[in-house]
């Protein structure tokens, strides 16, 4: 299973994974081309975002995927307590779904935002290898208890992000690694600690391993948010409280890991921030 030529058309290469819609080959695809990108030497990573590519940037309303799972509104979605084995295949599908989608927010950053240094790609490839070899983890775990990714129903709520961040990296840094994969430094370490509390430290093994990943895909996506404010010389904290009002506060809810947070690279005055915009979103 072999990953497209990053050196013959790095954005191609990127935009063939991205449309792939088989799950497992696409996770194996992306950790293909993050081993092809260290593979190559400094000139070659470079020409190869020189060169005239034969892919278009559009928009995309929807990634490659399956036909399962089905995708319904997220209220719509049964909830189960992870004290049974139901519940935690329930949870562990929606993490392979979210891994899913994590790969093709990744691909998509290298794919749609094509003025940028070769440190922006190494660091996207990396992030979509990572969650490529998270969402295996998760699928050969949902096998082992008998199930499998797709047979139960997911929402869209992560791509949908990908459609309304698509026409400027800035708002895309701002609001894809900084809000909704923080939100798993959030919610993460207490779901550990419920699967050990059942003897399920397999799948508690899994999710720890993703949680430590996690702490760097938000750090890769504050530094390049800051760089892209440094570029365009904004003030990062009014640019982010300016993003995350309105809708965008919606997916605030604490409460918050800021011990994690702040490892990633938030700001003390980012999370007093946060804390404001949960507040007034509450209150409308």
């Amino acid at each position: 299973m072999q990953a497209p030529s990053l050196q013959g058309d790095c954005f191609a290469a990127v935009e063939q994974v991205l449309l792939h819609q088989a799950p497992a080959e696409k996770a194996h695809h992306s950790i293909g081309l993050y081993e092809q990108w260290l593979g190559m030497s400094a000139q070659e990573q470079q020409a190869a975002l020189a060169t005239q590519s034969a892919s278009t940037v559009i928009k995309l309303e929807e990634a490659g995927r399956p036909d399962r799972p089905a995708l319904v509104e997220a209220k719509l979605l049964s909830r189960r307590r992870m004290g049974s084995k139901e519940g935690r295949v329930a949870l562990l599908h929606s993490l392979a779904h979210i891994e899913f989608n994590a790969i093709n927010l990744a691909l998509d950053a290298i794919y749609r935002f094509r003025d940028v240094p070769v440190a922006y790609v190494t660091d996207w490839l990396k992030v979509a290898s990572d969650e490529g070899q998270h969402f295996l983890l998760v699928a050969d775990r949902l096998k082992e208890l008998g199930s499998y990714y797709g047979e139960h129903n997911a929402h869209d709520g992560l791509w949908e992000m990908a459609r309304r961040t698509d026409h400027d990296i800035l708002v895309r840094m701002a609001l894809v690694p900084r809000i909704l994969e923080a939100r798993g430094l959030d919610v993460a370490p207490p779901m550990i600690e419920k699967l050990k509390a059942q003897g399920d430290h397999a799948s508690a093994d899994i999710l720890q391993r993703i949680y430590t990943d996690e702490i760097t895909h938000v750090e890769i996506g504050n530094r390049w948010f800051r760089h892209v404010c440094n570029e365009r010389d904004l003030d990062g904290a009014a640019v982010f409280r300016d993003l995350l009002a309105g809708p965008s506060s919606a997916y605030l809810r604490s409460p918050f890991n800021d011990e994690a947070r702040l490892q990633a690279g938030f700001t003390t005055e980012e999370m007093q921030i946060i804390r404001q915009m949960e507040a007034e979103y509450n209150k409308r």
